[in-house]
């Protein structure tokens, strides 16, 4: 449907305890990521995305969580264009969905 693959919560904290090594991307504002982290994420505002995604080293793996997963679904797009042989994903329904889980 959207052209990205996605990962569950569930997918995502699994692949996190198992050390894995994936970049888990928050796009959400810093204020919000700093009010309700997710642990193991970095964040990167998806207004400052665009100016890092060319020039950064990608992990095999990557993961981009949003709000409520759709604006990470374009993130990833574009992480996806620059990240070479990365495998990038979506988190489905965001840190909302995360929350839940």
């Amino acid at each position: 449907m959207s052209g990205v693959d996605e990962r569950t919560p569930e997918e995502v904290r699994a692949r996190l305890a198992a050390d894995a090594e994936i970049d888990l991307v928050d796009i959400r504002d810093r204020e919000d990521f700093e009010d309700a982290p997710i642990d193991g994420a970095e964040n990167v505002p998806v207004d400052e995305l665009e100016a890092v995604v060319e020039e950064r080293e990608w992990a095999d793996e990557v993961i981009v969580s949003c709000y409520i997963g759709e604006t990470s679904v374009q993130a990833a797009r574009l992480i996806d264009h620059y990240a070479d042989d990365a495998e990038v994903a979506s988190m489905t329904g965001g840190y909302e969905a995360w929350d839940d889980a």
